[in-house]
């Protein structure tokens, strides 16, 4: 009987203290997130190339990017946390200026000063940025992200909203995703969805939109009065008529995505991920101010005629061909890439990342990338990462290039990147980590330093440099 009890209690204290130690495991869990951590990021971008698709596929493509972006995650409890990330693009871009593409005039798309001309009559060039006000914009943006840990921190599910506008466009976003943990966390199963609603307040080129306005009498009205139209022999003529314009009905652009990942930790060494997406897109998926330029149509121009023979070369400087209508592309794409990750461990002072994806859409474009990375672990704190990325696609069945369409086509661009082309990114960063933030801002820790630097070359033309500049704080 005694042993009988002594067992009893044996039980009893050992169902005792396994309640104890779950109800500990609970009650001091580790947060998800310690503190508030704020991540200022700052970019650069610069561009040049000879494809431009406000000039119908031939023109300068000089463009500059700044941009910056605040990251606040802040979090709720041990298992909340919200992000918010806030940020602001400024650009200025030859390409764009040239929606408008005759100096001096002040004219382009709905503005009203129409009669605001030089006495020497407007001119311009697809190689040279106009003075449009087109030339710059800036592009805000907001992204709120809340995301929900379990307590055994297997199961997390986030939703975020998002927002953006600029000039000319304005998009709303939200989505949500769920990620299982399973497998000593060694595995992990994740699907999220995002829908976009997007609103276009198109701009069309100059020349466009006055015929919109006017109709086939638009020479004699608003920018037109007075201004000389000149044809391939640079004498003057009244017989151009874009009849192939016509201007958007619906301005809406909707996209929707549906993401599904899988990755394994497979051996100390080495982790994998694959990843699969599917997109629908619906709307004006055209961009309204990308000229088109048909094979059987006559050529218009407004400009200086001694610059017709090299209309297409940077010696062009001062006469601009009139559009014979803008792109058109079908209302709906449906796109499929998939890919995945690999990286590997090899010692305590190099590692790899490898990435491959396959994209499909049934406009015609196929591509592939592939990129690697090899992080050279200096010290404790300081890390170098040099990189490649590839990348080559089939061009759209709807792309042409520059005056190769016909006006009995359906559908048609020429913008390149709609293109045949491959590409070549070659790369280098640096990165400081501090664990123990011994470097303090206020009451922010520096916890994290990365700077990157990447050239870009495409063999149509088109190349650029991008720097990226990261720095982290947490909150102490």
């Amino acid at each position: 009987m005694k042993n009988k009890i002594i067992l009893l209690l044996v039980l009893i204290s050992n169902y005792a203290f396994s309640q104890v130690a779950d109800s500990t495991k609970i009650t001091y869990k580790k947060r998800v997130l310690e503190t508030i951590e704020v991540d200022f990021l700052l970019s650069y971008y610069k561009q040049d190339g000879v494809h431009s698709s406000v000039s119908g596929g031939m023109g300068s493509e000089k463009l500059t990017d700044l941009a910056s972006n605040i990251v606040v995650a802040i979090p709720l409890n041990d298992d909340d946390v919200l992000t918010v990330d806030m940020g602001l693009s400024a650009y200025t871009s030859a390409s764009s200026s040239n929606i408008n593409p005759f100096n001096a005039t002040g004219a382009s798309g709905d503005d009203d000063d129409d009669d605001d001309r030089a006495n020497t009559g407007p001119y311009g060039t697809p190689w040279q940025a106009s003075s449009g006000a087109s030339a710059q914009d800036v592009l805000g943006t907001a992204v709120i992200n809340y995301s929900h840990s379990s307590d055994d921190r297997n199961l997390i599910w986030n939703a975020d909203v998002s927002f953006s506008n600029e000039y000319d466009y304005t998009s709303f976003g939200f989505g949500g995703g769920i990620s299982k943990l399973f497998n000593n966390k060694n595995s992990e199963v994740s699907i999220k969805g995002n829908v976009y609603l997007d609103q276009w307040r198109p701009i069309y080129p100059t020349e466009l939109h006055e015929y919109g306005v006017y109709g086939n009498n638009f020479q004699n009205q608003g920018y037109f009065q007075g201004v000389d139209i000149i044809d391939q022999n640079g004498l003057t003529s009244n017989s151009y008529l874009p009849s192939s314009f016509e201007q958007w009905k619906t301005t809406n652009r909707n996209s929707y995505a549906a993401s599904f990942g899988f990755s394994q930790v497979a051996t100390k060494k080495m982790q994998f991920s694959i990843f699969f997406d599917l997109l629908q897109q619906e709307g004006m998926l055209s961009t309204p101010y990308h000229r088109v330029y048909f094979a059987d149509k006559a050529n218009y121009y407004i400009g200086q005629a001694q610059y017709i023979p090299v209309y297409e070369s940077s010696q062009n400087k001062g006469v601009y061909q009139l559009a014979d209508d803008i792109e058109r592309l079908p209302g709906t794409r449906f796109k499929l890439p998939f890919g995945g990750r690999l990286n590997y461990y090899l010692n305590e002072r190099f590692s790899l990342r490898t990435y491959y994806r396959y994209y499909w859409d049934d406009w015609g474009i196929t591509s592939h990338t592939a990129s690697l990375e090899l992080p050279i672990k200096l010290s404790d704190k300081f890390t170098v990462f040099p990189m490649y990325r590839y990348y080559v696609q089939n061009q759209s069945k709807y792309f042409a290039p520059y005056e190769t369409h016909l006006s009995t086509e359906k559908f048609y661009t020429s913008d390149y990147d709609l293109s045949s082309f491959s590409a070549n990114q070659y790369g280098f960063g640096i990165g400081y980590t501090d664990i123990l933030t011994n470097a303090k801002i206020w009451k922010f820790g520096l916890k994290s330093i990365d700077f990157r630097f990447n050239h870009y070359d495409r063999n149509d033309g088109l190349n650029a440099n991008i720097i990226t500049f990261g720095i982290k704080f947490v909150e102490q």
